[in-house]
């Protein structure tokens, strides 16, 4: 098996993901995620920042009183 060899950024930047952020995976059907790409175009901000948006929104109408820093501030 041959690896792909990394520049030292790629790999600084990955270690440091792994150490502060976790990664959640979900699944839309065809077309779902150019229509979420679309909605996050229009609202001027990226994907990831888009969904992370309605999760917050959601959590709150549904009385979520936890904290969850989604945007590295403190709330």
């Amino acid at each position: 098996m041959v690896e792909k060899k990394q520049n030292a950024a790629t790999r600084a930047k990955e270690k440091y993901n792994a150490a502060h952020y976790d990664q959640v995976k979900f699944v839309v059907k065809k077309g779902g995620r150019d229509t979420i790409d679309a909605a996050a175009e229009q609202a001027k901000t990226s994907r990831n920042a888009y969904i992370l948006e309605a999760i917050k929104e959601k959590m709150e109408r549904d009385g979520f009183d936890g904290y969850l820093d989604f945007t590295g501030e403190e709330g």
